[in-house]
């Protein structure tokens, strides 16, 4: 059992299923809401961590929101950025591809700017001091309309430079993909690659559609494409990538159990199954507990391992020669 531990310790990691706000811990939730004086519904950070049990999306997103009641400013921003990337270090993350919400801020009144700045700022010294190389996804949020995600594309114009691709994130079930369908075609049409969330809660139906209508390079989640043998044999023959979170999907209820989990299947099916943390500081670990959680139930090999981490690269947004150094540097491993 320790020797996968270990293995998993030494091993080169990316992750590409991220959401910035997601990794607030209660240590700085409590910090940034005294720092700014806002006040939240906690006495403790013993409170916070308590009030981080959920039973489903729904009830996850209800205290996810709340949360980001106390990011205000750019340095609260750069903090939380900066304090996911130091997670980074400790788990051998060496490329991240982050989410970030400018809904969830731009609705309390904080500026696009202030957001993407700050988060951009601790990703370019993530790079100088600490050797992570990184990229912005700007995700829209599904349970809001088209014409709010518009708005926010509008936004992002200035800051094109910092994002490479725009998600969709939030509630899935009741807002298919083809909701946004619009917004998507405009997005591509200024350089930005798309993904989406997809078949985590919601039907492969779903998937299908962020692949026909959204024009997805990788589906975030995808667990329920098993459920359609049509739909893996597509995915599979045009390698898209799905960005998995074991303990996200414990957590959130989509498996009863790890050992239930289809992670395992899903490589065995030839897919790009990549293993990634979601929102770590409310679903109970980062990469190397999520690699570990999965291998432990699922008795993944070191091979398997070395697989997961080679997918995740080769599905990142990076140049191909980048693909090839990170990847040699996990066979060096293995």
């Amino acid at each position: 059992m320790n020797e996968i531990t270990e293995f998993i310790k030494k091993l080169p990691k990316a992750e590409l299923h991220l959401h910035i706000e997601g990794s607030l811990e209660p240590e700085l939730m409590f910090k940034l809401s005294e720092r700014n004086k806002v006040t939240i519904p906690f006495k403790s950070v013993e409170e916070i961590r308590a009030a981080y049990e959920f039973d489903n999306l729904q009830s996850f997103l209800d205290i996810y929101y709340a949360g980001a009641a106390v990011l205000l400013k750019e340095e609260d921003f750069y903090d939380l950025t900066w304090e996911y990337l130091l997670r980074c270090k400790e788990d051998n993350v060496i490329h991240t591809e982050i989410f970030f919400d400018p809904q969830t801020h731009t609705d309390r009144g904080i500026s696009f700017d202030t957001v993407i700045n700050g988060i951009d700022k601790a990703l370019k010294d993530g790079k100088e001091k600490l050797g992570i190389s990184s990229k912005i996804i700007l995700c829209f949020l599904r349970h809001l309309d088209e014409e709010a995600a518009f708005k926010t594309l509008e936004e992002a114009k200035p800051h094109l430079d910092k994002i490479v691709a725009v998600g969709l994130d939030s509630s899935e079930v009741g807002h298919p993909p083809s909701k946004f369908q619009k917004v998507f075609d405009k997005a591509r049409e200024l350089g930005l690659l798309t993904v989406a969330h997809a078949g985590e809660e919601g039907p492969p139906e779903y998937i299908w559609e962020a692949l026909d209508l959204l024009k997805v390079s990788r589906i975030d989640h995808g667990v329920r494409s098993l459920e359609d043998e049509k739909l893996v044999q597509r995915l599979v023959e045009e390698k898209i990538p799905l960005t998995v979170c074991p303990l996200s999907n414990i957590k959130l209820c989509v498996f009863k159990e790890m050992k239930d989990h289809n992670y395992r299947e899903l490589l065995n099916k030839g897919l790009v199954a990549t293993i990634n943390s979601d929102d770590p500081a409310y679903f109970g670990g980062y990469m190397n507990q999520n690699f570990t959680e999965t291998a432990l139930a699922l008795e993944l090999t070191k091979e398997e391992l070395a697989l997961s981490s080679k997918n995740a690269f080769n599905a990142s947004f990076i140049s191909d020669a980048e693909k090839k150094s990170f990847c040699d540097q996990v066979d060096a491993i293995l």
